[in-house]
């Protein structure tokens, strides 16, 4: 194992800390060590495992800081999507499990419920972290219990409409909350520095807190105008100083900048918020660095977001031997093939350009591709405006990020029947990132809605074709899904996909006894099943459905009336694809006359973090499981039920 091969560091001190409560006493100086010996082991745990690394290394220092400082898990701490808590996981009881990161059975690379009390929130999303730290503010206060609660939110994170919709809040409740903002990109702070950190510890001490609080008594005995006046001249001075004028217009007490790799500036800061008698939110501002610490992360162009196992002398990461192209990198070469020949078609995405593979296509049109930030709302309704207009956007976002900007897509979209293109990367399981970000539903919820035109596609080739036929529907609002991973270099790609016939499938094999009908990208393991089903003797038909909707009813009626077993297959959760089917055979009576319908679906159950192989056998949709289906619905063998997580 590289685990082995690679030589864990020493942490003499790091090794004398099972739970925050035995950080407490330590020095400074003492806390200095320990953050070297957490970004250290973080490091050498994040090259076995693979994971977020750059975003952990860069809140080392703030993560010992507030486990430090504040009585955790007593007083609550709350990191917004959570991909950044693997220094917080090594520091709270489970170092012992840290290089099960991700694994089957192992630790979630995100804060999780059910994995600790340390971890008040689950997380994996953007921009939770305010809201929900309200909330535990507000009941705290209701049931009589004071607590500190704490929201450490990126600036990234900070895009996102639903990050103010809780600061906005937060303000006019008085909460008793404390949101530190990790600046990591130094996109709001001005430079850093002596000045700054003695402004920080200043304003945030009792005593200074004492003195705004006697003005402001103070001058609500001055004239109304005079009153106001007096008011904002205090805050717009601070915001002049600091910067934090925003923050203060939304009712929060703006602390900042200060460095957050620097513990003389973070824990007086700390200290005095946690000893503090003001009542309100405050805001800490600090400033951090992606990576820090270890020079391959900061040196990275992406601040080694996301790593594979790696060398941690060389920084040099473990690669796959090369195999087919990835599908988000067949969605980018075939929008840009589409784009070639029409300059209306426009790229949207919410922060997820590598992801999507859409800076594939900005380098190619820079002047057509838009990243809005974390905001899926804004990108759903941003493309709707677009379409409104002529143009032919198309919106990459994972199927499980689409789920925020639901609404928008309802009501901006398709109530309005607005051609936007909406390409949903990562459908279906998605391995060691978990059940947060599995494309589980998709289906289900865009399946509902009325002039929708869904799509799956079933392999890397007809990703294109369905793009090129995306590009072409000016009149309705359109949807692909595909899986994340490779594809399966079943055939050359083209150049430029063809466009296909609206709502029409395609038989891949011909049978008589059962028809398999997929949608979506198991549909190789479907011809996989129809093989062993050929062993016992029993004739298959495997077909391709391609679209949701409009249902190709003609090929659904074909293989109900002349197949004795109908099985659909989708990665999707129940009431999705096999929903639609079922629907339409039972108003055309074709379930009235023994037709034996299985729909098989996603389980409704969660599906933890594991390798997608062993998460399709959990789910019951390989080969295996489809052929056990078949026979049981003939009396051939017992059902075999999928396993559970």
């Amino acid at each position: 194992m590289q685990d082995r091969m690679q030589d864990r560091p020493a942490t003499p001190l790091l090794d004398r800390v099972r739970i925050p409560a035995d950080m407490r006493n330590l020095s400074n100086e003492q806390l200095r060590q320990l953050a070297d010996e957490v970004r250290a082991e973080t490091i050498s745990t994040v090259s076995v495992t693979g994971g977020h690394l750059g975003s952990s290394l860069g809140v080392v220092e703030l993560t010992v800081a507030i486990h430090a400082v504040f009585d955790t898990p007593d007083d609550r701490l709350i990191w917004d999507v959570g991909h950044q808590c693997y220094p917080h996981k090594i520091l709270t009881g489970r170092r012992d499990r840290i290089r099960t990161l991700r694994q089957g059975g192992g630790l979630s690379g995100f804060t999780k419920r059910s994995e600790s009390e340390y971890d008040p929130f689950g997380a994996a999303h953007s921009s939770t972290s305010i809201s929900a730290g309200l909330g535990m503010a507000v009941a705290s206060a209701i049931q009589g219990k004071p607590r500190n609660v704490i929201a450490v939110i990126g600036d990234g994170s900070m895009s996102a409409g639903m990050a103010y919709e809780a600061m906005n809040n937060a303000g006019a409740e008085k909460a008793n909350l404390i949101v530190i903002l990790n600046d990591n990109d130094m996109s709001i702070a001005p430079p850093v520095g002596a000045m700054s950190a003695y402004l920080s510890r200043t304003i945030s001490s009792r005593p200074f807190l004492s003195v705004r609080e006697f003005m402001a008594k103070m001058a609500k005995n001055f004239p109304g105008p005079i009153e106001r006046v007096a008011k904002r001249a205090d805050e717009y001075a601070r915001g002049l100083l600091t910067g934090g004028t925003l923050f203060e217009e939304m009712g929060f007490y703006y602390v900042g900048p200060i460095d957050g790799h620097n513990m003389d500036h973070l824990l007086p800061v700390l200290r005095n918020l946690r000893d503090t008698e003001h009542k309100g939110p405050f805001l800490i501002h600090a400033v951090t660095q992606k990576g820090k610490g270890y020079a391959p992360a900061e040196t990275s162009g992406d601040k080694y977001h996301g790593v594979q196992k790696f060398n941690v002398i060389t920084g040099e990461q473990q690669k796959a031997p090369p195999g087919p192209p990835a599908y988000q990198k067949v969605f980018a070469q075939s929008l840009i093939a589409e784009a070639e020949v029409d300059d209306r078609i426009v790229a949207v995405n919410a922060a997820m350009p590598s992801g999507t593979s859409l800076d594939m296509f900005a380098k190619r049109f820079p002047d057509r591709c838009f990243d809005v930030g974390i905001a899926e709302q804004h990108a759903v309704t941003f493309a709707a405006g677009m379409a409104t207009e002529g143009l032919k956007p198309f919106c990459a976002i994972y199927s499980t990020f689409l789920q925020r900007g639901y609404d928008q897509v309802v009501h901006d979209v398709a109530l309005q029947g607005l051609p936007v293109r909406f390409a949903m990367d990562r459908a279906g399981l998605v391995g060691a990132d978990g059940a947060t970000h599995a494309g589980s539903f998709d289906i289900a919820y865009l399946g509902c809605l009325p002039g929708m035109v869904l799509m799956a596609s079933a392999c890397e080739v007809e990703l294109s074709h369905m793009i090129a036929t995306m590009a072409q529907i000016d009149d309705a609002p359109s949807a692909v899904r595909y899986p994340r991973g490779e594809g399966f270099a079943l055939e050359p790609l083209p150049a430029r996909g063809s466009v296909l016939p609206i709502g029409r499938g395609r038989i891949l094999r011909e049978g008589s006894k059962i028809a398999i009908l997929s949608y979506g990208a198991r549909l190789q393991e479907c011809l996989k099943a129809a093989d062993e089903l050929a062993a016992f003797g029993l004739s298959t038909t495997v077909a391709d459905a391609r679209f949701a909707k409009p249902l190709d009813t003609a090929l659904i009626e074909q293989l109900a009336r002349h197949h004795e077993v109908l099985i659909t297959i989708e990665e999707g959760s129940m009431n999705g694809f096999g929903g639609l089917v079922m629907h339409h055979l039972a108003l055309r009576g074709l379930l009235d006359h023994g037709l034996k319908f299985r729909p098989m679906t996603l389980p409704d159950i969660w599906i933890d973090h594991e390798n997608p192989k062993k998460q399709y056998d959990t789910a019951g949709l390989n080969a295996p499981q489809i052929t056990a289906m078949a026979l049981a619905a003939l009396g051939r063998e017992a059902l075999v039920e999928p396993a559970r997580a």
